[in-house]
């Protein structure tokens, strides 16, 4: 499947408001705001039409990263419109990511984390507000740098903290606040 220009323009802008509404700015993820200020994300929406065009495409852009300085390329969004769209399979297909990286000898260089509209974290029911954390415009592959998510957290205080002020500042919105931020998920 090949996505026109305006198609992958049109995703690109959602998955960059998304960056700077709710990733951003709601400080979700604290190390995320001077990359993207400094225009060191990528992010490639997939056209892939099975799991193995998508593997492959995250194998180019894991080798993208690995060949690239983080001072050009800290980390890519790999944005899958046409495919996991169901979270289950989303989820089942993360173990397949874990796979290209120890096959490719990326594991301690690179990790993924994970992102999906219908994303719902084990035990919890799936319209409790701490899924929003997670939940995204599109199923997104977000490949990291390890070494410098360890640098970011080696300079922040109780990072392990995080999680659980992200959960709690999700609950706190109010519905308007929510159907705002999140109109995707409506």
């Amino acid at each position: 499947m090949q996505l026109s220009l305006e198609v992958i323009l049109r995703i690109t802008a959602e998955v960059q408001s998304w960056l700077d509404q709710v990733v951003i700015g709601l400080n979700l993820c604290p190390f995320a705001a001077e990359p993207r200020r400094n225009r060191q994300i990528r992010i490639h929406v997939s056209s892939a039409t099975d799991e193995a065009e998508l593997l492959g495409e995250l194998q180019e852009e894991l080798r993208r990263l690995a060949q690239t300085p983080a001072s050009t390329l800290e980390t890519t969004l790999v944005v899958v419109p046409g495919l996991l769209l169901e979270f289950e399979h989303y989820n089942d297909f993360l173990d397949l990511t874990d796979l290209l990286l120890s096959q490719f000898g990326w594991e301690g260089l690179f990790q993924v984390a994970s992102f999906h509209p219908q994303y719902c974290f084990a035990d919890v029911e799936p319209d409790d507000p701490s899924n929003l954390t997670n939940q995204s415009p599109y199923p997104i592959l977000h490949l990291l740098r390890e070494a410098s998510l360890e640098k970011a957290l080696a300079h922040y205080p109780n990072p392990e903290l995080i999680p659980d002020r992200n959960i709690e500042q999700m609950r706190q919105l109010s519905p308007a606040q929510r159907r705002q931020l999140f109109p995707y998920l409506l």
